[in-house]
């Protein structure tokens, strides 16, 4: 059955899963109802015989009991009898000779409930028959009172018949009704799935219909819209990156060629050393932009931060990166005791290295390295420069990807702005942050100072 319902649109899955429970509800309610009608009736029954068989027994305990009894109704019988079953007294229309139950079904003195044939008191179908102790102890008397079923049966038959018709009627005309709401439930699916389809992916603004009623299709098209801007937004990104980097990759490959045109129209006058230690910078200014954009691109594509590799020493990581250059104008500020961080030595390398390249690209003559803290959880890391330091309405835009301010503009000085996007990348999947402050603040060169904050490690236990 479900296999069915599967190859059937959503409207008509609902449907026929509604009216299918409408179906097994109404059955049961249905069931219930004649049950409960049934059993009402057949107590009314018995309590009205019961009622009749205590008035016979009253009359019969007085001895006054009249021949025949005064019991009215063409659908009562009753009778009593001796402790032998032996008829004493009957209702005008009840047998005079032979008794409602046998022998082997009577029990005097007990109050009985039986259900027998109507043929034995002259009734169609199934009577009620009660029965009632009366007289005295020393002449016994039982009253038997027979009440038809026939209007109990009557009745069921009428309530029964009534379901059997209504029902259907009633399911159909419900599925008719759920038909149409599932219909208009499901109009802003088919409204958002038609936009959907409308959706080409080119620039501009392309957004789903939101529906009026504040419901969960309305909240599901506000959140498909909102992903669409975000998509929009990466898609955006992702085309002025592209533009960008073939931009810088344009710029030292067309040196190249320049210099490789000029070269051959000079021919033998051609000064082939200095042409080739020109190719070499640009190749290897070529060779550390496509690393820091395969870099980027590796960091874009990590949805979450990896586990840490381990606890790294703050102190010999800045010695390490402070050997690659010279004492002066790169000074060391690393006080006594260790300094642990957990994360990539690799990646806290690249951090610290891109910081001092950038200072020593914008000294005037002295960089500083240092490691200070703790502050609170976190270990701090400086990057000192005497340069002219970064506006603070700069300051967070040059961690923009290509972002280069005016004074840095000079390609054959200054990097393709990738650096300072490297390193917030890269500070951010270790668990820090990175700020840019004046170094000196008021003096007319303030200077910049780097601060990347890191996560304290306690010292690791030797093993």
């Amino acid at each position: 059955m479900i296999r069915p319902l599967r190859r059937l649109g959503l409207r008509a899955r609902l449907l026929a899963l509604g009216v299918l429970g409408l179906v097994l509800g109404f059955a049961l309610g249905g069931a219930l109802l004649l049950g409960a009608l049934g059993w009402t009736l057949q107590r009314s029954v018995d309590e009205e015989a019961l009622r009749t068989a205590d008035a016979v027994a009253l009359l019969t305990a007085e001895d006054a009991l009249p021949d025949p009894l005064p019991v009215a109704g063409g659908q009562l019988r009753v009778q009593v009898v001796d402790g032998q079953a032996r008829i004493r007294a009957a209702s005008i229309d009840a047998d005079r000779l032979v008794p409602m139950l046998g022998p082997d079904e009577l029990r005097p003195g007990q109050r009985q409930r039986l259900v027998v044939d109507g043929q034995r008191v002259g009734m169609s179908g199934p009577v009620r028959v009660v029965t009632v102790p009366a007289g005295t102890p020393q002449e016994p008397r039982t009253v038997l009172v027979a009440k038809s079923l026939s209007d109990v049966r009557h009745s069921l038959h009428v309530v029964r018949n009534l379901l059997l018709v209504g029902f259907p009627l009633l399911v159909a005309g419900l599925a008719v009704v759920a038909w149409r709401v599932v219909g208009a439930t499901l109009r802003p699916v088919e409204e958002l799935r038609s936009g959907a389809a409308e959706i080409t992916g080119r620039a501009g603004a392309e957004r789903l219909p939101v529906p009026a009623g504040q419901d969960e299709i309305h909240r599901l098209a506000v959140t498909l819209n909102d992903m669409l801007d975000r998509l929009a937004a990466s898609r955006d990104r992702q085309r002025a990156f592209v533009a960008d980097a073939a931009h810088e990759l344009r710029s030292p490959l067309t040196n190249m060629r320049t210099e490789l045109e000029v070269a051959r129209r000079l021919g033998g006058d051609t000064d082939w050393p200095a042409v080739a230690d020109d190719l070499l910078a640009d190749t290897e200014r070529l060779g550390r932009l496509v690393d820091d954009l395969l870099l980027l691109a590796r960091l874009d594509e990590q949805a979450a931060r990896p586990s840490p590799v381990g606890p790294v020493e703050l102190g010999g990581l800045l010695r390490a990166v402070a050997a690659r250059y010279p004492s002066p104008p790169v000074r060391l500020v690393v006080p006594s005791g260790a300094w642990w961080v957990e994360g990539d030595p690799g990646e806290l390398r690249r951090v610290l290295v891109n910081l001092v390249d950038n200072a020593l690209r914008h000294a005037h003559g002295a960089v500083e390295l240092a490691v200070t803290g703790p502050a609170g959880a976190y270990h701090l890391v400086t990057v000192t420069d005497d340069g002219p330091g970064v506006p603070a309405a700069d300051r967070e835009r040059v961690f923009a990807r290509f972002t280069r301010l005016d004074d840095a503009r000079a390609r054959d000085a200054g990097g393709a702005g990738l650096g300072l996007a490297i390193v917030r990348e890269l500070v951010r999947r270790a668990g820090g942050t990175v700020e840019l402050a004046d170094a000196t603040p008021g003096a007319v060169a303030p200077g910049l100072r780097a601060t990347v904050r890191l996560p304290a490690l306690a010292e690791p236990d030797p093993e």
